[in-house]
This record gives C-alpha cells, structure tokens and sequence, in this order.
C-alpha cells in the first residue's frame, strides 16, 4: 500500500514548491477537516496506515483531526515527528495545537489543529466553556477555537471553529454552534470565520424537517460550502454528508471559490481496496482553498 502512496508524495510535494515559488508574495491556504477515526496507540503500531494519514495531512496547510483517543499522549506527538521527518528544513515544517480530552464519562476525544507555519501561525487559542445558562452541556465534545494569522492569503486572518458532534444529539449541537459563534464574536475582533467538523449531518441523524430549525442554517449569513447530497464516507455502502464546511463573513466568503471544496477520496486516489482505506479512516478529508493575496503593485511590493 505505501509504495503508490509514497511515489504520490513526491509529485504532490514538487507541484506544491512549483506553486510556492510562482506565487510571489501571496500563496493559496488548502485547510481540511478529517475525522481520523480513533486514532492512538493501536493505529500508530501500522506503518502502512500511518503513511497514508502522513500524505493526508501533507496535502493541506491546515488540517482540523477529530476523534483523536490517544490515552497515552504519546502516539500523535509520534505522527507529528512522522510528517515533519519527511522535509529536510531544520524548522518543523509543521506544528500543532490541541485540545485537552474532552467528553462526558469516561469516553474522551480530543481535537487537534496541524499547521504548515512557514504559512499561518496561531494568534489565540480558546476551549468553548459550554456552560450557557440554561443551556449547559450541550456539546459532547466542546468546540476547541482557534484564531489563525494568514498574511499570504486574501484574508489576514481567521478562526476556525470545530465540531464532532455525537449523532444522537447532532441537532441540538449544531444548533448550538450558532451561540459559539456569538461567544467568538464577543470575545475576538475577527470577522472572518470557518466553521468545520464531522456534523454527522446526515442519513438520519438530521431529517429534512429538522433543517429549518437549526439557527446555523436558517440565517443567510453563513454559506454552508458543503451540500446535503456530498458523501464523505469510505464505505461504499453507505453515501452519508456528514463532514460539513460553513463559512461566515464577506472577506472570508469572498476568499474562498466554492468550486474549491474538495471529498478526497483517497481509496481511489492511493488504489486502495475497501478494507485498506477503512483501516486509516471511515471518513474522507473534505478540503477548501483560501485565496492567495493579491500581489503588491510596483517594483519591491
């Protein structure tokens, strides 16, 4: 399985400096969102799964992780070294934040946030309190904010808001996503925001009827990139839009060609059998490129 994987590496890693050297001052941001399907001490020990998330995450500049149950602590610190291993910078060409386990009882995930940083750096961090009066714990897994610095893109700046929703409650928590989004505005100036996740928006969990009542939906000032017909699911028995990309503010909608989004399936892409691709992951990564900055006008802009 790694030997295809690896030959496609290489080519996508010569296009990307192709890219980079063309693009002046300004470079295009892929930011992704993947649920990695419990990803820990037991996914880490397969090599051949390992390479294959290795060339997932080395396609994007930004990519969100969900549904990591790494009880150690040790086994993403090593997926981390795996990825960077491969550029011969001695600067990281990525590093990572990530969010403390998060979940009711003893069941416990954790989101992460990987970064190309030679790109985007982080400004803040926040873990969403969910504690809304009223209203508290709403979300099984608490929505980890992060407020990105961008200056090669259209827009300077971003946050991305993420979510893993449990698909029993996924109404609700979607829903829900619209007061985080309020608690963002309050307590950060950027207008520029992404909302992204595994929604499990789909096959049940969120009938047609439910739709008009989710406040995320309903106001049409979030773009929602993603439609309800996508399927971002690896089983071929199944055809579920459950990764969902919304967008919010002028710069941030303007900065994005919806033509951009991107189900990577990467069964086809890496000639993967069914069983092979369902070893690394259930879901697919669903991608959108930001726009690079214009470049500068004169001579040395």
């Amino acid at each position: 399985m790694s030997g295809g994987v690896s030959a496609w590496r290489v080519v996508s890693w010569v296009v990307l400096g192709l890219v980079l050297g063309l693009s002046g001052g300004g470079s295009a941001l892929k930011i992704c969102t993947f649920n990695i399907q419990s990803f820990g001490e037991k996914k880490i020990e397969k090599p051949e799964v390992v390479d294959v998330i290795v060339d997932l995450i080395a396609r994007c500049d930004i990519m969100l992780v969900m549904e990591i149950k790494d009880l150690s602590g040790k086994a993403f610190p090593q997926l981390m070294a795996q990825l960077n291993s491969d550029y011969s910078s001695r600067k990281n060409e990525y590093n990572y934040v990530i969010s403390d386990r998060l979940g009711r009882k003893s069941y416990k995930e954790q989101y992460a946030f990987i970064y190309r940083q030679r790109l985007v750096s982080v400004k803040e961090v926040y873990q969403y309190p969910d504690i809304q009066p009223g209203d508290e714990d709403a979300f099984s897994r608490e929505p980890f904010i992060v407020w990105f610095s961008s200056p090669k893109t259209a827009v300077q700046d971003f946050v991305i808001i993420p979510i893993h929703t449990t698909p029993d409650t996924s109404v609700r928590e979607i829903n829900e996503l619209y007061d985080v989004f309020q608690d963002v505005k309050q307590r950060w100036t950027s207008e520029n925001v992404i909302i992204m996740g595994d929604f499990n928006a789909d096959c049940g969990y969120v009938p047609k009827k439910q739709w008009s009542s989710i406040r995320l939906r309903s106001d049409s000032s979030f773009l929602w990139l993603t439609g309800d017909t996508i399927d971002t699911t690896v089983k071929e028995s199944t055809d579920c839009a459950y990764d969902r990309v919304v967008l919010h503010g002028d710069k941030m909608i303007q900065a994005v060609n919806p033509t951009s989004l991107d189900v990577f399936d990467f069964r086809l892409a890496f000639g993967l059998t069914e069983l092979q691709a369902l070893a690394v992951s259930d879901h697919y990564p669903v991608c959108i490129t930001v726009k690079a900055a214009p470049r500068k006008g004169g001579r040395g802009g």
